[in-house]
């Protein structure tokens, strides 16, 4: 009888087990408030979170055993570039073998203009990773001006703001400017600042890669700020740096801009990749005007001898200011004219090609590279002290800059493919710059709120599941930059709007991504 008791009783209780489609037993979980790892369980049903603690009675379609694992929200990198790439590799491998579920992208003022659009072909797509995106100030200004060195007229400036608020009203998470970049560069602050109210009618987050991180960082920094303020609206100011050896150290300067504009009451907020070298395109060496009107132009100003000169001399004085005797600091990281450059700084290069060992013949390569259509470049100028001071602001996330890599494509910088990986194993395991649970509070909670994610960035009942559970003593960054096409190590499980995206560090193929708009 006692037999057929706990037989009735068996059946009874796996008769009131409740299923889940994946049920995540024994984690450490860290919700991404910044509060401290419990212990527990969370089933999955439906791409929901449907409950989470000690959940005995729960069975699960795939059970994951995540004894001695982090069991984290999935990591949110609010400061990618996915135009034209995702095609290449829509798992998103990169992102995924990271963590990272959901990214932004549209920033430095780069985007599709027309936003339904792009959301309609990343749907079609189908991509690994969730998709929001900001809409960029220089492509705006392209679609009305082109590359025109140039105000606009009272009719043009009225057409971009049209371009923005219907970008808004498609779901654009924000309006991003590249002020370093052309046409952006050509702007003044009273153009953007049009531009961003016309965001900050649909509550807009204004986004910026300032017009200078280098001597006039602080200059810069302000203008942003301004914007923010004229706007009325909450801002993000992107890789938050100080480029040029002259300029390290200048961190204590420029984290207390931020504080201030806080205490203003003024919603600021910074991204950063935890790295000493930035990325962008070998144009940036040049003065701007330069680079005005397009590709052709910018042939015909290189081969003037007025203008060679004026260009030379310029970039010459910035080297000097820098410190340097080479053009060291710039290494190639894809030039689509000669692939033999990739991975060599532009002093290597020179030496490659058998010109003179001066700075003014190095000068002379990166105009000839110009008016062979340019290059992706890493730019080395940080230092370590900034970097760590930086990371260790509350209110900074962590951000890769970077987009989708293909393996072998190019020797690009290495924040692509282990940002978040590097900062919870170089800066949090290894250096205790920050806390592990206060690390996770920046990649996911954070952002979900900076930028009105709705129902991502935390593990909390009815939130989408998106979830990721990695090994906090063997997680690292695997890419360098000399070697940069390796995936980070130590997740072991990702799950994207509930479903199994990597399995056991292995990804699955699923393509369970959407597309994320302004407040859901």
């Amino acid at each position: 009888m006692k037999k057929l008791f706990y037989l009735l009783l068996l059946v009874v209780t796996v008769s009131h087990a409740q299923q889940a489609d994946i049920l995540i037993k024994n984690g450490k979980i860290i919700d991404g408030t910044g509060n401290s790892w419990t212990v527990g369980d969370i089933a999955v049903k439906d791409g929901k979170i449907v409950a989470k603690g000690h959940l005995d009675n729960w069975t699960g379609g795939k059970t994951i055993d995540a004894t001695g694992l982090i069991v984290s929200p999935g990591f949110i990198d609010v400061h990618t570039h996915m135009e034209d790439l995702e095609k290449k590799d829509p798992q998103a491998n990169n992102f995924i073998f990271d963590g990272v579920t959901t990214v932004i992208t549209g920033n430095c003022g780069v985007s599709h203009t027309d936003i339904k659009k792009y959301f309609e072909y990343l749907n079609n797509l189908k991509m690994s990773i969730n998709i929001g995106s900001l809409v960029g100030h220089n492509d705006v200004r392209k679609a009305v001006m082109g590359s025109a060195n140039r105000l606009p007229t009272e009719e043009e400036m009225q057409k971009m703001e049209a371009i923005v608020e219907k970008a808004m009203q498609d779901g654009a998470v924000g309006f991003s400017t590249g002020l370093i970049y052309i046409p952006g560069t050509y702007s003044k602050t009273e153009e953007v600042v049009r531009l961003a109210k016309a965001a900050a009618k649909y509550n807009g987050v204004y986004t910026s890669h300032i017009r200078s991180e280098g001597d006039s960082v602080v200059i810069a920094i302000n203008e942003a700020l301004d914007i923010a303020r004229q706007a009325k609206m909450p801002v993000e100011i992107s890789h938050y740096k100080v480029v040029g050896e002259q300029n390290w150290g200048r961190s204590k300067e420029t984290i207390p801009l931020i504080i201030k504009a806080r205490e203003e009451g003024i919603d600021a907020t910074i991204d950063q990749y935890p790295y000493t070298a930035s990325s962008t395109n070998l144009g940036t060496m040049l003065p701007s005007w330069a680079l005005a009107d397009g590709q052709d132009s910018i042939v015909a100003r290189l081969a003037n001898p007025d203008n060679h000169k004026r260009i030379l001399n310029f970039m010459l004085k910035g080297l000097k200011k820098r410190g340097l005797e080479h053009f060291s600091y710039a290494v190639v990281a894809n030039y689509k004219a000669d692939k033999s450059y990739n991975g060599k700084s532009i002093e290597d290069v020179n030496t490659m090609l058998g010109k003179p060992h001066t700075a003014e013949a190095e000068a002379n390569t990166v105009m000839d590279m110009m008016s062979a259509g340019g290059s992706s470049m890493v730019f080395h100028g940080m230092c370590e002290e900034d970097v760590k001071a930086i990371m260790q602001y509350p209110f900074n996330m962590f951000a890769s800059d970077g987009g989708i890599r293909v393996i072998g494509e190019g020797v690009p910088h290495p924040r692509s493919y282990g940002t978040n990986a590097r900062v919870l194993g170089k800066y949090v395991r290894e250096q205790k710059v920050i806390g592990l649970e206060e690390a996770i509070r920046r990649m996911t909670s954070l952002p979900a709120q900076k930028f009105q994610l709705k129902n991502i960035g935390l593990l909390s009942e009815g939130y989408n599941a998106d979830i990721t559970i990695f090994d906090e003593k063997t997680i690292n960054d695997m890419s360098t930059f000399d070697n940069p096409h390796q995936y980070s190590v130590g997740v072991k499980y990702v799950i994207v709007n509930g479903k199994l995206t990597m399995n056991d560090g292995k990804h699955t193929g699923a393509r369970n991504g959407r597309t994320v708009k302004r407040g859901g």
